[in-house]
């Protein structure tokens, strides 16, 4: 009788690992007919590589196809693991194998985790061709990768799978007997099939491994139906690194969609960063600088309301917090929105720094004796006294500068027909 489960079995997602270019799924702009690993293939010209891309994409499974096409001695490392002790043995193997005219491929999974001290061990190797680098990973190489290592290689971007390359990597899991799971004669319901692809969120190694555990689930049944896919799922992490691009990019969405005054997108984005793990003190944050920057004085309220917020957060705490932040995020995007007192402000702060040290106007400053007024230091007038005119606040040489602009802001509506 066939089981799922043998001793030392291999996970479903290794044992399905393309072995070469004709089983790779996805990635055409660099692996189809005219793409750039095609062609560089062709030419046996292999420079140094950066992939980056989502998890699960093939980053691991494109550099080993590479080298076995390429027929280049292959090192796979990671660097979550490895030490620059480590690095440095293998660099003089690869010394070793330069001279013996045989060339060799680096790779380093999760290049993103080395300090800038372990990347640029590579560098002199790089540049005189002992080594061919190729690094994977999931976070912007702008940010993660030193600019010296980054100017020796070329980055590829890899795109996250979309559910048709899913889908056909989902049916050879099935159907294939000898490194699938075909013998087992498993059957997807289709509303269990369309989630698990859903829900995979362009990973195959996520769609493979949530397969594998539902079908343990399902045993000794064929049929995996949508509870065990949900179940399977309700344990699945969010791809969300709170001090990589994600964390970034989500609060981006987040802010930008409440300035849209888009209240459903808001509220997605707040709660996959709140399903995420994210401090809802970072959110609340975010959420008074916006009441200002973008609400600003067409709703004064909305300052109020964010910093309400916050203090409920703190006194609430997670999970029914959440409710604060939701209540408010629907408040910011759907109220009016002025950038006014924001955009006077860099106004202000431009004419500070081209006149830092203008004098204060005497009528402003302090008149603590008898001399200073004498002076005419603290002629200022209270607006309303007998006798007020209109006076100047502005250093000499700012006179009758307008930061502020309300023109929008004041404009009245257009009246519906």
């Amino acid at each position: 009788m066939e089981t799922l489960f043998s001793k030392n079995q291999v996970p479903l997602a290794e044992r399905l690992r393309p072995k070469d270019f004709s089983e790779f799924v996805g990635q055409e702009h660099l692996i189809g007919p005219d793409g750039l690993i095609t062609r560089l293939l062709k030419t046996k010209t292999l420079p140094s590589l950066i992939f980056w891309g989502p998890p699960g994409s093939g980053k691991t499974t494109l550099a080993q196809l590479i080298a076995k096409a390429s027929g280049y001695y292959f090192i796979p490392l990671s660097a979550v693991s490895v030490g620059t002790g480590e690095v440095r043995k293998i660099i003089k193997e690869a010394k070793k194998n330069f001279e013996l005219g045989r060339k060799t491929i680096l790779f380093i999974d999760e290049i993103h985790h080395f300090s800038k001290s372990q990347q640029d061990a590579f560098l002199p190797y790089v540049e005189n061709g002992v080594i061919i680098f190729i690094g994977a990973t999931t976070e912007n190489p702008s940010f993660e990768v030193i600019g010296p290592l980054l100017s020796r290689t070329r980055t590829l971007v890899l795109k996250e799978l979309d559910k048709k390359a899913l889908a056909k990597i989902l049916k050879r899991a099935l159907t294939d007997e000898e490194r699938g799971l075909g013998k087992l004669n498993i059957k997807l319901e289709e509303k269990a099939k369309e989630i698990l692809l859903q829900s995979a969120g362009g990973d195959a190694r996520l769609l493979l491994n949530v397969l594998e555990i539902a079908v343990a689930l399902a045993s000794p049944r064929k049929l995996i139906t949508q509870k065990e896919i949900i179940k399977t799922l309700q344990h699945r992490a969010l791809v969300y690194d709170q001090a990589g691009e994600a964390h970034y990019n989500t609060i981006s969405a987040f802010i930008k969609s409440m300035r849209g005054s888009d209240a459903d997108a808001a509220l997605y984005y707040l709660a996959r960063m709140l399903e995420a793990g994210e401090d809802p003190l970072f959110i609340a944050r975010r959420m008074i600088i916006f009441a200002s920057e973008d609400v600003g004085l067409a709703d004064p309220k909305a300052l109020l309301l964010a910093v309400a917020a916050f203090q409920a957060v703190e006194k609430v705490g997670l999970p029914e917090a959440a409710i604060n932040l939701a209540h408010v995020t629907c408040y910011l995007a759907l109220t009016k929105k002025s950038r006014a007192a924001y955009d006077a402000l860099m106004k202000a702060k431009e004419a500070a720094r081209l006149f830092p040290d203008e004098p204060v106007p005497l009528l402003l400053r302090n008149a603590p004796t008898k001399l200073m007024k004498d002076l005419g230091y603290g002629t200022y007038k209270w607006p309303g006294t007998e006798g007020f005119e209109k006076q100047e606040y502005l250093p000499e040489k700012l006179k009758g500068h307008k930061f502020l602009d309300l023109t929008n802001l004041l404009k009245k509506p257009k009246e519906k027909n």
